[in-house]
């Protein structure tokens, strides 16, 4: 790629961001459109749908700005919970790395790599027809000792992080703790879910969970609730499942942990859900139905990663003017054109791979669903590491590696020439992969902000519905989709800060522009509809270790193709003490984010023995669990005839 195709890609995105920025500096002053920028506010009483017009609602203002940014740690976390601090705490951690890499990026390695002749040289009379391959490390010379800045950048990076990752491993494992203290008691502490539960001939399984706990849980058992599932077609039924309830959250966790019955396959206890955050369809499942659904969502995800080479394919094909030109012969005189051809190869690509992007996480999130797992968040979070590792796949491996997935298949088949491979393969995709941060990652940003769907929903809605003081739902952030792209960037940024540190500045903007953005739509869009209390750090920690072993595996290869051996070899030592570290932070942090340790149960147990509201809690905790589906239907309240039940209850 050109550097003019590049500088058109920015331009491009860089107008992008600047109209979805006014644009949503205005719409948002609206009040037709409080639903759509801040619904959150609306939905707290604190801004009214209806005020008085004025001139200065049709003007762009950067007030936002200044409110997003004052918003401290601590407010973030009353407003939105542990998980937005926790999201937050991404987008920080990522912009102190490539802070720290951009100064030894683009001020060390950026000239070695400009000052090199082993392409060509700079062309500084006609800059914007240099190859974007001249500021990479592929233009410095084979054998040269300037190689050695590039080694120890690795070794300094690869140290930044790593204690980078340990004090923010430390810093959120305290504040889950901090926040589990802070926290009101809350019916997921005192319960456990328990399946399989065994039913003698003429007793229910409500009988036999009553006998059960009260003889093996004397002194700590509270109450239970067997799981019912009802729907429109069929009676109700038990599916052989019950919430049971404790006096304590220490006696609820030992009774998770230890094994109630004989066999192992019977009295089977997990963790129970916040109630609200419960995915009640999982219990209409059988084990033999989520057994089955299983292997299927393994399948799906196969056929989903080889269908989206279909698109990586295509991208691989614009990227490359003369084959363009082979298969579509009637489109070269239009690609002669300098302004079509730089759209071509430096926005198309990456616009293209985004759109198609945009399916993955829905889908995703519907075979997480269907996996057997229990809560709303888990399966947001397994939908995460699903949408983290498609990405990763499909994205980077499939791009460096174009070709049939046999042949991406036989690379990892043989460990010792993967190396080898990513030394030749990774370089060359330096110049798709920074323009894909600036279309990607600037562009979809800000288009997060100006909410581009929700926004033509409302007004295509809008004729057809009435202007009424109607409750709505606040939308909830996310995280299965916003969290795998911070952490993909971060893989781009740690893989190419040595082998091409142009990206960096990229990636910076792109990281400031998620840092304000999405501190504005957690004060005025998003509210939480769940907790978990920090537990997407692992997966950010996880993938920050595979990046840091990606690039020891990347200078390994690329020193070997310079002729540099010495560096080669020496670079070894860093995978393996890379891995060691995460193998001493997964003994010392990952635990806490398990389950809560004794200590810390014990003593919340203590804190709440004074508290007289605790009687009333454990009271309401026999019908915390109950079906929704179960409940009494709920009517709103209005002025008019229309919304409201045909009968009142006066008239029952």
């Amino acid at each position: 790629m050109l550097v003019s195709a590049l500088l058109t890609s920015v331009g491009i995105n860089t107008g992008l961001c600047f109209l979805f920025f006014i644009l949503y500096s205005v719409l948002r002053k609206q009040p037709s459109n409080y639903e759509v920028y801040i619904p959150r506010l609306v939905a707290e009483g604190k801004s009214k749908r209806r005020s008085h017009f004025n001139l200065e609602r049709l003007l762009p203002s950067p007030g936002w700005v200044k409110k997003a940014w004052k918003l401290s740690e601590e407010e973030l976390l009353s407003r939105s919970g542990l998980d937005a601090v926790v999201f937050m705490r991404i987008i920080i951690f990522s912009l102190r790395v490539f802070a720290f890499a951009g100064v030894i990026g683009v001020f060390i390695l950026l000239p070695i790599n400009c000052t090199g002749d082993q392409l060509e040289d700079i062309d500084f009379v006609n800059f914007s027809n240099n190859s974007l391959d001249v500021f990479t490390i592929s233009n410095v010379n084979n054998g040269s000792n300037r190689l050695w800045v590039h080694f120890c950048a690795v070794y300094v990076v690869t140290i930044f992080v790593c204690f980078l990752l340990y004090y923010e491993y430390n810093y959120v494992s305290s504040k889950r703790i901090a926040y589990f203290y802070a926290s009101k008691p809350q019916p997921h502490q005192f319960t456990i879910l328990v399946r399989s539960i065994p039913v003698s001939v003429g007793s229910s399984v409500s009988d036999s969970v009553e006998r059960f706990f009260r003889e093996y849980h004397p002194s700590t058992y509270l109450c239970h609730m067997v799981v019912r599932r009802t729907n429109k077609l069929r009676n109700l039924i038990e599916a052989r499942a019950a919430f049971v309830s404790f006096n304590s959250r220490y006696a609820a966790a030992t009774a998770f942990h230890l094994q109630q019955g004989i066999d192992p396959t019977q009295w089977l206890a997990e963790e129970a859900p916040e109630p609200h955050d419960v995915y009640w369809p999982f219990f209409s499942s059988s084990f033999m139905r989520r057994w089955i659904s299983k292997l299927v969502v393994i399948v799906a995800c196969i056929l989903l990663t080889i269908l989206f080479l279909i698109p990586v394919l295509v991208v691989q094909g614009l990227t490359n003017l003369s084959q363009l030109e082979v298969l579509f012969p009637f489109l070269k005189s239009i690609l002669t054109l300098t302004f079509v051809s730089q759209v071509v190869t430096g926005y198309l690509p990456s616009l293209i791979l985004q759109l198609f992007l945009k399916i993955v996480p829905p889908i995703m999130e519907f075979l997480s669903s269907i996996q057997g797992y229990i809560s709303h968040s888990a399966i947001e979070r397994s939908a995460c590491n699903k949408v983290l590792w498609f990405t990763i796949w499909n994205i980077f491996f499939a791009t460096v590696f174009s070709g049939s997935v046999l042949y991406q298949v036989s690379i990892f088949l043989d460990p010792t020439n993967i190396p080898a491979k990513l030394g030749v393969s990774v370089p060359a995709q330096a110049s798709f992969f920074i323009a894909y941060v600036v279309t990607s990652g600037w562009t979809s940003t800000s288009s997060e902000l100006f909410r581009i769907i929700p926004f033509i929903w409302s007004l295509l809605k809008r004729p057809f519905v009435r202007d009424t003081d109607e409750e709505f739902e606040v939308p909830s952030i996310p995280y299965h989709r916003d969290i795998p792209r911070i952490l993909f960037f971060g893989l781009l940024g740690i893989t190419y800060f040595f082998l091409a540190p142009l990206i960096l500045p990229f990636l910076l903007i792109y990281l400031c522009l998620a840092y304000i953005i999405f501190r504005n739509q957690f004060l005025n869009v998003y509210e939480p509809k769940y907790e978990t209390a920090g537990k997407f750090w692992p997966i950010v920690h996880n993938s920050m270790i595979f990046s840091l072993v990606l690039m020891h595996c990347i200078a390994v290869g690329i020193f070997t193709l310079k002729k540099l051996s010495l560096a080669s070899t020496l670079i070894f030592p860093l995978p393996v003490l890379t891995l060691l570290f995460n193998e001493y932070c997964r003994k010392r942090f990952l635990p806490i984010f398990v389950a809560y340790s004794a200590e810390t149960l014990v003593k919340k147990d203590r804190e709440d023995q004074n508290d007289p509201s605790m009687l009333e809690f454990l009271d309401k905790l026999v019908t915390a669990y109950q079906d929704p589906a179960l409940l009494p239907i709920q009517f709103s309240v209005h002025s008019d005839g229309l919304n409201s039940p045909l009968l009142s209850s006066t008239e029952v």
